[in-house]
């Protein structure tokens, strides 16, 4: 019986050990080109987001937002800060749009206040990094998705308008 469990036991390292190394290693090529391809170009993004059916429209400029956002923070990470202030523009344009579109067709408010939520919150994070000039854009940019969010809470919590 103590001979199963110490050969089940260094079965379970063994397993665990090649488990590690697998992940320690680089992906393989297949692998990495499906993450590419998951990672759709932005403007392919952007031409299916103004052919796509009104409903999907905000699932669709979201991502481009959250793109661009991912975008915008390289840039000051690599102390880019001009780069980053116009990648910050093109956030706010594809959220407003996100948000415009939720707004009109009633779907998928809760996704949309949620993802811009939660790009304040990396700007936040951003703007904390940064030096004190080159904080306003970042502020800003907050301040827009916010407005933002408390317009979709309003469509989502308002009182309705009676016919």
């Amino acid at each position: 019986m103590m001979r199963i469990r110490v050969a089940i036991l260094m079965l379970q390292v063994a397993v665990s050990l090649a488990a590690f190394a697998l992940t320690a290693v680089a992906p393989p090529a297949f692998v990495a080109s499906a993450l590419a391809a998951k990672d759709e170009s932005i403007e392919r993004l952007i031409a299916r987001a103004e052919s796509a059916r009104p409903e999907d429209r905000p699932a669709l400029y979201l991502e481009v937002a959250r793109q661009k956002a991912e975008t915008a923070d390289q840039f000051y990470r690599a102390g880019n800060a001009d780069a980053g202030n116009a990648t910050l523009s093109e956030v706010v344009t594809f959220s407003k749009k996100a948000t415009d579109a939720s707004i009109a067709t009633g779907k998928r408010l809760k996704n949309t206040e949620i993802t811009l939520r939660k790009m304040v919150e990396k700007f936040r994070d951003v703007k904390r990094t940064v030096t004190f000039e080159e904080q306003a854009p970042i502020q800003q940019t907050m301040d827009e998705l916010e407005k933002m969010r408390t317009d979709l809470l309003s469509a989502m919590f308002g009182k309705k308008k009676s016919k």
